[in-house]
């Protein structure tokens, strides 16, 4: 490592810290701090500009990122239907472009026909439609190639079957008869792409990022803009509920009620809501509930009242499930009562039953490969066979049916299969000769093409859907890429030091490569090598508040020639901390106030620089208020100001100070001047500790306890029996695996803790100016000990 055990001193106390040094002028450390030095120095944001911080030891490393299986093709659910079957694949049915979130629906069945015809729309434009004989599948229509479909509805006059197909593509809707005879070209006057729509008789209502229009016969009716992006859009039954009632699922967890073009009130939910459902398919017998599920996986049932929401009930996501993208109601279960089918983004199906009156049980689950972007129940198949279709991301139809697939016989009997099922076998069976002989076919004429002196290759064009998010439970970045085709790796990069974390669902293999850090800013360098088929990706990073770039994923699919694209997402300054509705008042607060000659929109973009969840629109008004809190510790930050003002206050001074080396920064490249005064409360320093000290205090325990396991196993192997040990130990030999497997999702948690305790030293005297990084060596000792009073003494006394 560059720089020897001075860079290493030197990162642990500090940019510029004095230590003892020997004859040879180097500096000199204690071995038994040498570990604790090479640990902490990541954790502190003060190492940021040390010599020679980021080198490696020159070697690549290759460990396994996790487990996890892909189900491939159709889908065999595990979950006995009513039948005393087994969900499965209803049918062969076809795959489709890429698509959107909520772009498949069922026709209502027609005449004596008890089966349904499927229509989807892809991002490639088309709209497909096509029904089941026989267990192949029969097209109805099919539409050319165009713009990218955003959402696909059903609509109609009111109290009919509603068998209108509507489509929403750029800032234009097209409605469709159920036999792809076009009926309807409305431009609305949107300047931006559709993002959601709903449709209520001749009510249509259609969000594009911030803008909500409402238009009735295709004249405008209503128009609001939302203080944050809109992910859907609901409207309440109109035949139960006698005004029209849109609501808005928005990015800021907010659910917005609306009264023509003015905002009713506003409801808090626990996450950034993504979709929306009516409660039981019609509302429930108000007409008022209406389901959300949010992109962190909660789900919640909440009555629209004429005056204020009555919040029914909600549901966590303890099993750590993707988000949620597509709701329905639907009886799968044939017990009279409708169950609440959920899809994720992480390729679950969930089907929750109506046990009582109260909340929702899960019943049955099944897992894909892909994310769930549009659910729906019916009858698909086959007659008198219920099923639960899902399109998945990369355009897969599944249909998870009850019809029994196994078949019993006594001893001697045997099992003869249907003509039919023979006859399914045998035409599957010459379709996949028929496709081999094409592939080899196709591969034989590219050779032959790559290698001819005329031939001009292209670059393949493929979609990648991606989601970088901020997970409140474990303060860490969830990164997720997911790929149309298979991938073969991708390249992580950053130029900032974070941490990556193992997540159990992902079976690639993690390779790192030593890099540079201190030419190039370069401190991470890994590669996840994926197994065949594997065509989602999920990826986890913890950042350090403070130190701020960018993290770039490389994506190179399996498909050739080769190609790559090139995904950027930001690491911000204060990154751990998540928008939330309120604040503790009541606790010590640091302030920070700046005047200069800057606009509402520049004071924003700088906001929008340092802190997630905020965003990019300038809010509309002349003030606006954010309140946050941060993930890891536990602080919280407000955030209010105008044109020429900005006043900043939180309970953790690293936060104030991290805010006041940006914002100068970024009004220093605009060339503003900005007068800069701050308020610092010794209370807060005092409330910080108490508030890590817990964590602390618990992860130190945690990693005594995991130190220890391996010798008492030795001991347990030599004597027999542990009877002679004391209960804490014993104890701690029966919790063993529980602590390894807690200990291995927490790395490097004690040395977080052990940097923002260090910073939040650095930061109370820096802003008296006064150097206090010679004194770190003697924090750790007292850190080691892990004594409340001692370290607040310690911070009280350092002066």
């Amino acid at each position: 490592m560059g720089g020897g055990l001075g860079a290493e001193v030197a990162a642990v106390t500090g940019r510029g810290a004095r230590c003892a040094r020997g004859r040879d002028g180097r500096t000199r450390i204690p071995r038994e701090r040498w570990s604790r030095a090479w640990r902490v120095w990541i954790t502190c944001r003060w190492a940021r500009d040390l010599p020679g911080s980021g080198q490696g030891s020159g070697r690549a490393r290759v460990a396994w990122a996790g487990r996890g299986s892909r189900a491939a093709g159709p889908a065999r659910c595990p979950v006995p239907g009513p039948g005393g079957g087994r969900a499965r694949s209803g049918a062969s049915l076809p795959q489709v472009g890429v698509t959107a979130q909520k772009t498949m629906r069922l026709l209502p069945a027609s005449g004596k026909k008890a089966t349904q015809k499927v229509v989807v729309g892809d991002q490639d434009g088309v709209i497909t439609c096509f029904g089941i004989k026989k267990g192949e599948a029969v097209p109805v229509f099919k539409t050319l190639p165009g713009q990218k479909i955003a959402r696909l509805e059903l609509g109609g006059a009111l109290n009919t079957p509603q068998e209108k197909i509507f489509v929403a593509i750029g800032p234009e809707v097209r409605g469709f008869t159920k036999r792809g005879k076009q009926f309807l070209s409305f431009e609305t006057n949107l300047t931006e792409s559709i993002k959601a729509m709903h449709i209520s008789g001749a009510d249509l209502f259609l969000c594009a990022s911030y803008i909500y229009n409402h238009y009735c016969d295709c004249k405008d009716q209503h128009y609001f803009l939302s203080g944050d992006k809109i992910n859907d859009v609901l409207c309440l039954p109109v035949d139960k509920v006698k005004c029209i009632t849109p609501v808005l699922a928005c990015q800021d967890r907010l659910l917005r009620v609306l009264q023509g073009s003015d905002l009713l009130y506003e409801i808090e939910v626990p996450g950034p809501p993504t979709v929306l459902a009516l409660s039981n398919g019609n509302g429930g017998d108000s007409g008022e509930e209406i389901v959300y599920g949010t992109s962190d996986g909660k789900l919640g049932v909440t009555q629209i009242t004429g005056t204020k929401p009555v919040h029914k009930w909600e549901i966590g996501n303890e099993k750590k499930r993707g988000g949620i993208l597509c709701l329905d109601s639907f009886d799968i279960l044939g017990d009279g009562v409708k169950e609440l089918l959920v899809g994720r983004d992480d390729g679950m199906i969930e089907i929750y039953a109506f046990e009582s009156a109260d909340e929702p049980v899960l019943r049955h689950d099944y897992a894909l490969s892909e994310s769930i972007a549009s659910i729906q129940g019916g009858c698909v198949g086959k007659d008198g066979y219920d099923e639960i279709l899902a399109a998945t991301y990369s355009g897969w139809l599944t249909g998870l049916t009850t019809e029994p697939v196994h078949r019993e016989g006594g001893s001697g009997e045997e099992l003869k299969l249907s003509q039919e099922m023979q006859n399914k076998i045998s035409s599957l069976r010459n379709e996949l000769e028929h496709l081999q002989m094409k592939v080899l076919q196709e591969r034989e004429k590219y050779q032959q093409s790559s290698q001819s002196s005329t031939a001009v290759s292209s670059v393949p064009a493929f979609s990648v859907n991606e989601k970088f998010t901020l997970n409140k439970d474990d303060a860490s970045y969830s990164l997720i890429l997911e790929v149309q085709t298979a991938i073969d790796n991708v390249l992580v990069q950053s130029d900032v030091p974070i941490d990556l974390l193992d997540v159990d669902k992902n079976s690639a293999v993690v390779s790192f490569s030593s890099c540079d850090s201190e030419p190039n800013s370069n401190f991470l360098l890994a590669t996840y090598r994926c197994q065949a088929n594997t065509t989602r990706l999920e990826l986890k990073v913890r950042s350090i508040e403070g130190q701020y770039g960018t993290l770039q994923a490389y994506v190179t699919p399996r498909i050739q020639p080769k190609t790559c694209q090139v995904h950027q997402y930001q690491i911000k300054p204060l990154s751990l901390h998540q928008r939330t509705h309120s604040i503790d008042h009541d606790r010590p607060m640091n302030t920070l106030m700046l005047k200069g000659q800057f606009s509402f929109a520049e004071i924003h973009s700088w906001v929008v620089f340092c802190l997630p969840e905020v965003p990019e629109k300038t809010p509309a008004g002349e003030s606006i208020t954010f309140y946050f809190q941060n993930t890891f510790l536990g602080t919280q930050l407000e955030s209010t100001y105008r044109k020429g003002e900005g006043y900043f206050k939180s309970d953790n001074i690293s936060t104030i100070s991290i805010l006041k080396d940006v914002l100068s920064k970024e009004a220093t490249k605009r060339k503003i001047n900005l007068n800069i005064s701050y308020d610092v409360s010794e209370e807060s320093v005092r409330h910080t500790l108490k508030l890590i000290h817990p964590k602390l205090e618990y992860q130190q325990l945690l990693a005594k306890k995991v130190h220890l396991i391996d010798a008492l196993r030795e001991l347990q192997v030599h004597e027999g029996n542990v009877d002679f040990l004391l209960p804490k130990y014993r104890t701690i030999l029966e919790e063993a695996d529980q602590l390894l497997e807690e200990y291995k999702r927490q790395p490097a948690h004690l040395e977080r803790l052990y940097g923002m305790i260090t910073d939040l030293f650095i930061d109370k005297f820096k802003f008296k100016g006064t150097n206090v990084k010679t004194k770190v060596p003697l924090l750790l000792e007292i850190l080691d000990g892990c004594d409340q009073d001692g370290l607040i003494a310690f911070f009280d006394a350092a002066a």
